[in-house]
């Protein structure tokens, strides 16, 4: 179920969350943080990266301050970990870059 938000920092930037099915296509879930300019632009670096069908419709699942953190920490500001399948936001994995859900 897709699901995502935003949250407007202070110095005017935005960090999007985007919940999606993995592009890997094998039925999980993937949890996606942008760091960018404004949220069009958030969803422009998905779709240029290959998922296409990307949308934010409302604010339902905004970022947690501690996904903020990490994507401001993350020196491309585009990371994303495997969405738990039981609704809890808590899980122990680690926030990975792009390259490593893009490869092969």
């Amino acid at each position: 179920m897709p699901g995502g938000g935003f949250c407007k920092l202070p110095n005017g930037s935005v960090v999007v969350a985007l919940s999606l099915p993995s592009p890997a296509g094998d039925g999980t879930s993937v949890r996606f943080l942008v760091h960018a300019a404004n949220r069009a632009r958030a969803l422009t670096r998905l779709r240029n990266l290959g998922l296409r069908a990307v949308y934010l419709r409302g604010n339902a699942e905004p970022p947690t301050p501690d996904e903020i953190t990490a994507v401001l920490h993350h020196p491309d500001g585009l990371i994303w970990r495997t969405a738990p399948d039981n609704g809890v936001t808590v899980t122990t994995e680690l926030w990975r870059p792009i390259r490593r859900l893009l490869r092969g």
